[in-house]
């Protein structure tokens, strides 16, 4: 048996699917513990490396490569659920890294490379049950080191969603702390998108109850509010780490929720007016701008009335 066969054998006596018992996540184990064809498993390591890192280095040892295009998909379909299981931690060297940082990384858990140097020794089966007896207690470890590095947001409900560092979560953070109490009082948020998992917060009974159709392939804005007593949903845009609601998108947000039974309002929403002010030709006519740093003030563009939505 060759190493790529044991490594697809080691996935499966750990409890992992068929899919991640594939080729593509045996490779990747391989990459992770630095198994080359010829290592033995008792030689294994566990060095940080990124996706691309992770790509190279079994193209340079194995001769497959992996064209870029899959890196998503090695990411999604393998790293993400060696995560969940335990198997692999990200950013051991910094937890709290933002989520679009080129510098993120997996390394194997110190406790799966003790089991896995095993392998292939008599004690390996009593090894790895050990291992498989105590997993739940290392998932909830690993559960709140992840957790340490989130952004807690306190919805208007009293929830809690933590949202993954970097990107725009710092400034939705702000709108739903800031913004949502002044100007949508008693508004429901609906939907919070985030770098790390796009349907983080999402009430799909709502949505259903409003005649919205959620297309989980549509661009979703970065967050929505309904606002009951008065009919309004907001669908708003933090504008931290992209543009506003444009033209462009003020139709792109009009496809998605033109059918909603509730008034539509564009909201653009800024870390501060010296951001908006490198927007301000590109913001649409009939939306609004609110910015962080100047919370209780709201700026409309044109139309016949402030703060509300057209026909």
């Amino acid at each position: 048996m060759n190493r790529l066969d044991e490594a697809r054998k080691i996935l499966g006596e750990l409890g992992f699917d068929q899919e991640r018992c594939n080729a593509r996540s045996a490779h990747v184990l391989l990459a992770l513990l630095r198994i080359d064809p010829v290592t033995p498993w008792k030689l294994a390591d566990n060095p940080m490396m990124g996706t691309r890192a992770i790509m190279d280095w079994i193209r340079d040892e194995f001769g497959v490569d992996y064209k870029p295009n899959t890196r998503e998909t090695i990411r999604r379909q393998t790293l993400h659920q060696f995560v969940e299981a335990g198997l692999v931690e990200e950013n051991q060297d910094k937890p709290d890294r933002p989520i679009n940082s080129p510098k993120w990384n997996y390394r194997i858990t110190d406790a799966a490379l003790t089991i896995i140097r095993r392998y292939g020794e008599r004690d390996w089966e009593v090894t790895r049950d050990v291992y498989l007896l105590e997993r739940p207690g290392l998932l909830e470890l690993h559960a709140r080191r992840r957790e340490l590095g989130m952004i807690p947001v306190e919805l208007p409900d009293g929830a809690i969603v933590r949202l993954s560092q970097g990107g725009q979560n710092h400034l939705i953070r702000s709108v739903v702390h800031e913004f949502c109490p002044r100007f949508t009082p008693g508004g429901e948020v609906l939907y919070i998108g985030d770098a790390g998992d796009k349907w983080v917060h999402f009430d799909a009974r709502t949505f259903s109850r409003l005649g919205v159709s959620i297309d989980e392939h549509g661009k979703m804005p970065d967050l929505v509010v309904f606002m009951r007593e008065r009919g309004w949903l907001f669908l708003v845009e933090a504008c931290s780490s992209h543009g506003p609601v444009d033209e462009k998108r003020y139709r792109e947000l009009t496809g998605l929720f033109g059918m909603a039974c509730a008034g539509l309002v564009y909201v653009s929403c800024f870390p501060s007016r010296a951001v908006m002010r490198r927007y301000l030709a590109e913001i649409a006519w009939e939306s609004e701008v609110w910015c962080a740093d100047n919370p209780d003030h709201m700026i409309h563009f044109d139309g016949s009335r402030f703060l509300g939505p057209y026909a």
